[in-house]
């Protein structure tokens, strides 16, 4: 029995990589994915979301686990603190999916990633979410995003790029349209 060798670059297992990236190009059709959650509200701010399974590859696809995420808001919203917001569940869905991108689109290239930290900062104005004010937009007026990455890429330039492949990044700078059913 031979043993497959298995090259990773930045923790990535290429061979999978390079397989999945092969069969889409065969079968574009297998690229058409979904995620879904389901959310239940607790109390006050307080809601959680359970993450099971998502389809993609033409099949569904189940998580080893169940996940289980907490929204709630701030003392000060009124809330009692328990976990994060969805505001800063929003950052880090961003961080997160900013700086998979980067390591993945780094290790496609050939580029080895050796550490990434990042500090994210969203600013946004109360007054609209409160409808305080009709000119006030109720998101992130701007979000910063500040990453310190240790790699041998060729220049800062190539590691912007690679983060634009974000879906994250993708929809919060470019909208997506949002359906909204409300059956009663």
């Amino acid at each position: 029995m031979t043993e497959q060798s298995t090259k990773n670059i930045n923790g990535i297992p290429m061979d999978i990589l390079e397989d999945t990236i092969e069969n889409i190009k065969q079968q574009p059709a297998l690229a058409q994915s979904r995620f879904y959650i389901t959310n239940k509200w607790i109390n006050g701010g307080q809601n959680q979301t359970s993450i099971t399974s998502f389809y993609t590859a033409n099949e569904e696809n189940f998580h080893k686990q169940t996940f289980t995420l907490n929204s709630d808001e701030p003392e000060i919203l009124a809330g009692n603190d328990t976990a994060p917001n969805p505001v800063e569940h929003l950052l880090n869905a961003l961080a997160g999916c900013v700086t998979s991108s980067i390591v993945y689109h780094a290790a496609v290239n050939g580029v080895n990633i050796y550490a990434v930290e990042s500090e994210i900062e969203g600013e946004i104005d109360l007054r609209g979410f409160t409808g305080l004010s009709k000119d006030v937009r109720k998101g992130f007026q701007n979000i910063t995003m500040n990453f310190r990455i240790k790699s041998d890429a060729e220049s800062v330039d190539q590691l912007k790029s690679f983060a634009s492949f974000s879906p994250v990044f993708d929809v919060v700078t470019n909208g997506t349209i949002v359906n909204i059913n409300i059956n009663q």
